[in-house]
């Protein structure tokens, strides 16, 4: 899909760090949004911003992408005010740490809700009407590289994040197997400065859980570290537009991750457990 310019976009998780990028990056070229967040302070930021800056048309809805009716919502207002969506980036992510044996029921209700489940519900919401345009677009599924490298304090987050991959793969094979024109990119960002390290100011009440135990608290201590090291969320929404023109399926936003994704396949095919790669 190499035209952006005059096309329509939707993204979740606008309302601050990649998602916020990905939208001033498709509005500067020139493209037509809806943008989605469970936070309405940071997504009328992020609209005031591009409206000022870019001028482009910015439609904005307080949306839990763990929500299958608030998603159609969603897809219902894209479609009928803006007239077609053209690229989906279901961006909208949350993360928390701990052992997978001191995780509770309602940790992993919030985690698969919004990563997982709101990954599917983006793609049952828009990709049937996507296609019924019968011409390009794309999906960009923010993914994670915790769904590559499974990581220690960090379980119940990479199994989500290795579901959304799992789906963004299927999701792409579905796609080129109906002899659609739709592509998919799994956009897999190691450490980026955003607020995910600070998820549980966006986690409902009915999920939360109370008390932060000792192996939660070390994770977060991890997860800062590489918050602070990150890279500019801009960087991974250049490449995920350099990913929408070259139809891309995969994009790592550090390169030693494909060395970890070598060493990480000799060791499963010898029938070992990988060692982490050096997380960056």
């Amino acid at each position: 899909m190499r035209e952006l310019s005059g096309k329509v976009a939707v993204v979740t998780g606008a309302g601050s760090g990649i998602g916020r990028a990905l939208a001033a990056r498709l509005a500067a070229e020139g493209m037509s949004l809806m943008l989605a967040d469970v936070d309405p302070g940071g997504l009328a930021e992020t609209a005031s911003e591009l409206e000022s800056s870019t001028g482009a048309a910015v439609l904005t809805q307080i949306t839990d992408v763990s929500d299958a009716a608030a998603v159609r919502h969603l897809a219902d207002r894209a479609f009928g005010e803006l007239g077609a969506v053209h690229v989906l980036c279901n961006n909208a992510g949350v993360f928390q740490g701990g052992q997978m044996w001191t995780r509770e029921p309602e940790d992993f209700t919030w985690l698969l809700g919004v990563n997982l489940w709101g990954t599917l519900h983006g793609i049952q919401s828009f990709v049937p009407r996507m296609i019924a345009q019968e011409g390009e677009g794309h999906i960009v599924n923010t993914v994670s590289v915790a769904g590559l490298f499974a990581a220690p304090l960090a379980g119940g987050y990479s199994v989500s994040k290795y579901a959304a991959f799992a789906a963004s793969q299927s999701l792409a094979q579905d796609l080129l197997m109906s002899g659609s024109r739709i592509r998919v990119t799994a956009l897999c960002p190691g450490g980026v400065r955003t607020g995910i390290n600070r998820s549980e100011r966006v986690r409902p009440e009915n999920l939360l859980v109370a008390g932060r135990t000792e192996d939660e608290a070390a994770s977060v201590g991890v997860i800062d570290g590489l918050v602070e090291r990150g890279i500019d969320p801009a960087e991974v929404a250049a490449a995920a537009v350099d990913a929408i023109r070259e139809e891309r399926f995969l994009v790592l936003t550090h390169p030693r991750y494909a060395d970890g994704l070598r060493a990480q396949t000799e060791a499963l095919l010898a029938g070992a457990l990988p060692e982490l790669p050096v997380y960056e």
